[in-house]
């Protein structure tokens, strides 16, 4: 008798990209390459640098079930923050920072940099952003593809929930995401095209590589992507959230999305693909909105309230999250919309004190919620 195949296990590993703050200027400071010097035996190959000396970026272990990719995300941040404090220096967890201009940063070294600069020039220099990127484990790339196109129509909604970013050197921009609008000016951005294959996937990267276009399929950096490396679909659209709680949840909605879309892929029932042009309006209203907006029910027809379309996508994923044990992890989306996103209440904060390094000191507490320090 054959044994039963195992079940799929929808791994998680969780990547947050943090600012380095001055906390009695309150702006950003270019300090990665002495935090990484103080860091290499507590953090090993954890951390790394990003373009900018005054982004530092961590990302988990392979994380077998949300309450791991907890334990570790709080433990990154924590190490994280006391190494900063060390410097006297403070970690910040938003898309952008409310009023520190991308032309006073430092650019850091190495080859790989200089290469992005040389092509990309000032949207490279003006990419001074911090994101949420979250891999989902996959059983194979056909199957990755295939779950890559119909988890596509649920990034704006995912999106909405991590908004966290409405200033931007000094100016509300009237954005709930507007690390969203700087990041969109570089190429290979946005949500993907549906691939009817993986071999049409493949043909589509190796072209751009023959072309001298990219060097490498990491230089593709669509809002969800089939890792060139890991055997993962990686989410990228969000802003980092300000709390652990946020980033936790986050990241389970995520892996429920992918194991609903898995549990009707494997029963042969599609699930609608829209194309990419229409998502993409919905994602725009989710940068401008929030979960305070309206989005598209394409197959109403009509303007629907975000809240309520979330709503809906916690239904669509209810039967799964049991078995996932992240229950209490997803009912946390409830207590973002009751409290706001991370934009909400940046934006809270200065229309009630109109000073923008109160707003840096609230992300500041806010980003080390929960840990023991």
């Amino acid at each position: 008798m054959c044994a039963a195949k195992k079940k799929h296990r929808f791994t998680l590993g969780i990547e947050e990209e943090f600012q380095i703050v001055d906390p009695v200027s309150r702006e950003l400071k270019s300090h990665i390459e002495e935090m990484l010097e103080g860091g290499k035996v507590i953090l090993k190959e954890r951390v790394k640098p990003e373009l900018h000396q005054s982004v530092v970026e961590v990302g988990t272990d392979i994380c077998e079930d949300v309450q791991c990719a907890r334990r570790n995300v709080t433990s990154l941040r924590t190490d994280l923050a006391r190494l900063a404090m060390k410097s006297n220096l403070r970690i910040a967890a938003a898309g952008t920072h409310p009023f520190s201009h991308w032309i006073d940063q430092k650019i850091s070294k190495g080859d790989r940099y200089q290469v992005v600069l040389q092509d990309l020039q000032q949207i490279a220099r003006a990419n001074l952003i911090f994101g949420l990127h979250v891999h989902v484990g996959m059983p194979d790339r056909e199957t990755a593809i295939q779950l890559m196109n119909t988890a596509r129509y649920f990034l704006p909604h995912i999106f909405a929930l991590s908004t966290n970013s409405p200033f931007w050197v000094g100016r509300d921009t009237g954005f709930k995401s507007y690390r969203l609008q700087v990041f969109q000016r570089f190429p290979r951005t946005g949500i993907p095209d549906a691939f009817d294959s993986v071999g049409e996937h493949d043909e589509y990267v190796n072209l751009l590589i023959k072309t001298g276009c990219i060097d490498n399929a990491k230089k593709i950096w669509w809002d969800i992507r089939l890792h060139p490396l890991f055997h993962t679909l990686e989410f990228r659209v969000c802003d980092i959230p300000m709390r652990v709680d946020e980033t936790i949840c986050l990241a389970a909605v995520m892996q429920a999305v992918i194991a609903k879309l898995y549990q009707l892929y494997r029963q042969n029932m599609g699930y609608r693909i829209y194309r990419s042009r229409l998502l993409a309006e919905n994602r725009w209203r989710a940068s401008r909105y929030g979960i305070s907006g309206k989005m598209i029910d394409f197959g109403k027809q009509e303007e629907v309230e975000t809240r309520a379309l979330i709503g809906e996508l916690l239904e669509f994923i209810d039967d799964v999250v049991d078995d996932l044990g992240s229950r209490e992890e997803i009912d946390y989306v409830h207590q973002i919309l009751r409290q706001g996103t991370g934009a909400d209440r940046q934006v809270e904060v200065y229309h009630r004190t109109k000073d923008l390094k109160a707003v840096v000191d609230y992300i500041i507490s806010e980003t080390h919620h929960g840990l023991e320090l």
